[in-house]
Parts: C-alpha cells; structure tokens; sequence
C-alpha cells in the first residue's frame, strides 16, 4: 500500500508526462520511500504500455542492489538485465563502461531512466557537465522515452547546474515537480523525528612548538586559530571517547525498548575507523562491525548488519546515502566532511521508521561553525514549526575524565532540526572534493593538551516547546 505522498506524487507524476514533459524530478525527504515510488511510476508507465524498458541509476552498489530488488517485487518480474528481463539496476560508475550497444536500447527502444540522487549528475549541457552528466546530455536526455529523477537533497556543493533540472529566472533557484519535505514527512509519520547534539567545550589547552600554551573557551574559537586542524580535532582520543559515550548511552537506552537498535558511526578515514573500532568494543564493551573499501566483503557486512543485533557499524563512505538499515537510531557525525549536503544525507540514515516500539533518532557530531550554521538554518526553513527553542536552557550533566581531571558539562537545548555520503564501490564524492578546505591553511605545530568541561547544544526538529 503506497503512502499518501506516494500516491500523490504518482498522480502528479502522471499528469506532467502527458501534459508537461518527459522529465520529472522529485525531491523526498532521505528515508521517505522515493524508491517506492519510483517502481510505481515504472508500474504504471508498463500498464499503460508507454515504455518496454527501465534503466535504473544510483550512487552505489548497495543502493543498486536496493532498487533492483524493489522493482522486482513491484514489477513481478526479472530485474537484473539478462535474456526476458525488463530493467536492470545500474551505479552511475557503470555508466561510463556503456558502449554503443547500450546506448542503443535507449535510442531503439521506449524506456524509463530513473536517476536516484540525480545531484551528483551535473550540468545544463554538455560543456558544463561532468562525466555522468555528459553521459545524460548525449545519450539519454533527448532519447529516453521518460525520465524520473529523484533526490533528497537538490543542490550541489560546487553550484553547478543538476542534470535534467531546470531553474527559476533570475534567482536561479531549483525547479522540482513534487517536493515533499523532512517536516511533511515527520507529521505524516514516514520519517522520525530527529534531534541532534552539538558538542563544544569551555577550556580547550593547546601548546605550540614553542611550548606556548593556549587556551580556547569554544572549538569554533580553537578552529579559527591556525593551530589545529578538524581532522586532528576528531581523531583526538578524548573527542572520541567523549561522543562514543554518548552515541552509546544513548543506544543503550532506546535498546531498553528496541532490543536491536543500532548505531552508524561515520569515520574519516580506514585508521580513524579502526581507531574508533577498537575503543567501542574495548572500552565501551560494545558489538561492531567496520565497513571500509579495505574489506572485499564490505557490501555483505552492510547486509548483515541490517538484520541483526549488533549494536554499532562504523563507517568510512560505506553506508551511503539511500542505505536503507531502519534498525540505525543513533549516529556519531565523526567524518571530516563538512558540506550541507553530507550533513542532511547522514541525518538521513537514521530516520526511517520500522515497527519498534522507540523512533527517536539522534545525531551527535561537533559545535564547529559550519555543521552549527547547518543545523540552525533548518530552523529558518521551518519558521512555523518552533524548531528553535531560544527559552531557558535545560541543564543536564556529563562525566568526563580528561587530563586527571573531571568535568561537567551544561547543556544549552535549542530545538530541532537536522545530514551522503560516500560510495561503496568507491568511486567519487563530491562532497569530499570540498572537505578538505580547512587543509589548505598553514597550521602552527601544535597539539592538543587538555579539555576542560564539555557542553552540547540540543537541537530537537518539530517538537512541540
């Protein structure tokens, strides 16, 4: 039984490919069913006998193996492009390994190209796109019987034009077809609602080279100080034991109701993750699995993990966007990459619902001034829906034991809001090419010393005050 923003999206998408256009492009919430839908479209456009065929396309080998299955229960048929099939379930790296004769079965032939996460397909033509929007451009675009791109998050990090999306005049703004929001989605049941935790700290030491010691009363001030970098930051045993005890605090409660919840902890790197990995199953006594392009079988732990009872699966651009594990409340934002569109994709991962009894959804990750202004604007897109809470503050305790010493932390409860990640088949990331900003400043030898008391700003979407 579809859902209600499923159904009408299916109805609006029918109406544009008879009066409109070919091309139709939906912009859903991460974690609401767009690949529900988009096998329904495809349902549809074979009932009515519009199309022979569907192309599918997405940005990695777990999400593909997602769609595949999806339209095969849907479609009651072959989903897999061998002899008597009518689709097959591409990632956009396969794109580029088409030949001629594959080009053909569009040209030849009625089919539906369906595009998941069209925004890492790029350009308005040929001379602005990248590979795979040149790929769409020549091939695809023009020839393709209809088009039904999806994305959860329309923009991109480099502002350039989305393949197959137009744009207003003058404010350039995107042009969806059907938009269903993160709100919309919360009110109507389809998504948790998440919260998330800002952590900062009020005494931050740091000795240069010079032995010349530094002291910080914000990670935004430390950041802005040529001394140290994200990266060094959130690979910092203390930074890290500091938000793995609270991911697992927090999982072990929602875990009193939901016995096998789970928590998705995204890493920067194989050695950070291994890092992370050793002290969740030494110190903090928890079950883990590691999921990085080292490991050949890291597709069938991603599976696994989805279905059983292990508590964590640490990440390093494994469990991309569209990985569906509803089992995952909990996740610890440790990644270097801090763009807008990473940070509402990995949100993403942990809101969809399932059947148990708990649907809170919790993100941590830190108070550095992107991923804060992140947060603090959905706050502006949902004027009506008291995201923000600037009311007292509500004051909870934290113990820490940092440099011999104890501290306690207060925490400052904001109110709501919000999250890509990367590939499986280890290709590209857009969102990675913009990563790496802070690294081109000329940071002073210098390390980290102590931390004094921790704080966390609670960001809480769609709650009442």
């Amino acid at each position: 039984m579809l859902r209600a923003w499923q159904q009408e999206c299916l109805t609006t998408a029918k109406n544009h490919y008879l009066e409109i256009s070919k091309h139709f492009l939906c912009l859903a919430t991460p974690a609401s069913g767009k690949t529900v839908l988009a096998a329904e479209v495809a349902g549809y456009l074979f009932d009515t006998k519009q199309i022979d065929f569907v192309l599918c396309f997405s940005p990695s080998i777990t999400v593909a193996e997602g769609i595949k299955n999806t339209f095969a229960r849907r479609l009651n048929c072959n989903f897999d492009g061998v002899i008597g099939a009518i689709g097959c379930s591409y990632t956009y790296q396969n794109m580029r390994f088409f030949n001629e004769d594959n080009w053909k079965i569009i040209k030849n032939n009625r089919v539906l190209v369906v595009f998941d996460e069209i925004h890492h397909c790029s350009g308005s033509s040929f001379d602005d796109a990248n590979a795979w929007g040149q790929d769409i451009v020549q091939h695809i675009q023009e020839q393709a019987a209809y088009t039904l791109a999806l994305t959860g998050t329309p923009w991109r990090s480099d502002l350039i034009p989305i393949a197959l999306a137009n744009y207003s005049d003058p404010d350039n703004k995107i042009q969806c077809d059907y938009t269903y929001s993160l709100q919309q989605a919360v009110d109507d049941g389809v998504c948790r609602n998440p919260k998330i935790v800002l952590i900062d700290n009020e005494e931050i030491s740091v000795t240069t080279k010079e032995q010349e010691t530094k002291v910080f009363n914000s990670l935004h001030d430390l950041l802005k100080a040529p001394l140290i970098s994200y990266q060094d930051l959130i690979c910092h045993e203390v930074v890290i034991q500091y938000i793995l005890q609270k991911g697992c605090n927090k999982l072990a409660e929602i875990r009193q109701f939901n016995q096998d919840a789970g928590g998705l902890i995204v890493a920067s790197s194989v050695e950070h993750a291994q890092q992370i990995l050793k002290m969740l199953t030494e110190q903090f006594q928890q079950t883990a699995v590691i999921v990085t392009y080292k490991e050949p079988d890291a597709a069938e732990r991603i599976k696994h993990f989805r279905f059983c009872n292990t508590e964590w699966i640490v990440s390093v651009g494994m469990v991309a966007e569209g990985t569906d594990i509803p089992r995952l409340q909990v996740c610890c934002h440790l990644s270097r990459v801090k763009t807008e569109l990473y940070f509402r994709q990995v949100l993403g991962r942990i809101l969809r619902v399932n059947e148990a009894v708990n649907q809170e959804a919790w993100l941590f990750t830190f108070a550095e001034e992107k991923l804060s202004i992140f947060a603090h604007r959905i706050d502006q897109e949902l004027p009506d829906s008291n995201v923000l809470v600037r009311g007292n503050a509500i004051a909870k305790q934290f113990d820490i034991t940092t440099a011999n010493k104890k501290s306690a932390s207060s925490s400052t409860d904001l109110k709501p809001p919000l999250m890509m990640s990367l590939f499986d088949d280890g290709a590209f990331s857009d969102n990675l090419n913009d990563a790496p900003s802070e690294n081109k400043k000329n940071y002073t030898p210098a390390y980290l010393e102590s931390f004094g008391g921790f704080r966390e700003k609670l960001i809480e979407a769609f709650s009442p005050i």
